[in-house]
């Protein structure tokens, strides 16, 4: 198998597979292409596969953020000995989020009851896979959002967000967050349509909404006291999100100590969180 590099197709053409999208949000899909070139007569021989045994190439994405996964895109492989295969697919933002893994694997296709003990027999069966990652995410908080017009909420006529927070600490993340947006504060609005190319002015504006968000999350974390540092939340919940929030802002911190210096002093705590979340330090 000669698998080539992951494009990611922007509008200027496209660009090998960063290891990181730093700018990225959950109205940014990606669209993703990759040439994989493909020896099946050696495959299914070193397979101990007859000739005629179908094959499957196909590509799956799993997104840690929102603990979701799903196929890409699928090519059932003829009898040829060798073949090409293009994959162009695009993945919905709304369904990523923290570390996107794109797996790539030449499959059986179809169950043989004729196989050999040594052969693969199972369809399903991996006869070989790579996988490469992206990151959706990095210091600041990824969450869904909508923008909607705070005239017809309860919400302030004139706010520009707000971060609303839900369920239980064991409830899964992306039911429990949602960042709200107000279509009326075009600055903002603006600012999260060009997240995928940010002028100077929408890297500001999102540092600032990213850094009160990750303010609104520690606060509601921190008052809930069975938050702390040896709770075990399940993967992919709201509580195992705000320990890794927590993790990143206050590495090395214990949890308890960071709720005894916002209770003694809530002013110069606010400013911990200004320097933890690097506000306005924009590149």
């Amino acid at each position: 198998m000669t698998a080539e590099p992951w494009q990611l197709v922007i509008e200027d053409g496209e660009l090998p597979l960063p290891e990181a999208l730093p700018d990225w949000d959950y109205k940014m899909d990606l669209h993703m292409r990759r040439t994989v070139q493909l020896d099946l007569g050696r495959a299914r021989m070193q397979s101990g596969l007859p000739a005629n045994a179908a094959l499957m190439l196909s590509a799956v994405w799993t997104a840690t953020g929102s603990n979701l996964s799903g196929p890409a895109q699928s090519v059932l492989l003829g009898e040829a000995a060798t073949s090409t295969v293009k994959f162009d697919f695009r993945l919905r933002g709304t369904d990523l989020g923290g570390l996107l893994l794109l797996d790539t694997a030449l499959v059986l296709a179809e169950r043989r009851s004729d196989a050999r003990p040594s052969s693969p027999r199972r369809a399903g069966s991996v006869l070989w896979s790579d996988r490469e990652a992206l990151r959706l995410q990095g210091d600041a908080p990824q969450f869904p959002m909508a923008v909607i017009d705070f005239a017809r909420t309860s919400f302030p006529d004139d706010a520009a967000w707000h971060l609303q927070i839900s369920g239980s600490l064991e409830s899964a993340t992306m039911g429990a967050l949602l960042l709200l947006v107000n279509e009326r504060n075009t600055v903002t609005s603006t600012a999260f349509q060009n997240a995928g190319k940010p002028r100077p002015v929408d890297r500001i504006v999102l540092s600032a909404v990213y850094a009160d968000a990750a303010r609104v999350m520690v606060e509601h974390a921190l008052a809930h006291e069975e938050f702390v540092e040896d709770a075990d939340y399940p993967d992919g919940s709201l509580g195992a999100t705000l320990v890794s929030l927590f993790d990143q802002l206050f590495p090395e911190q214990l949890i308890t100590d960071i709720r005894l210096r916002q209770r003694q002093s809530p002013a110069l705590f606010s400013s911990d969180l200004q320097a933890a979340v690097k506000i306005f330090e924009v590149s």
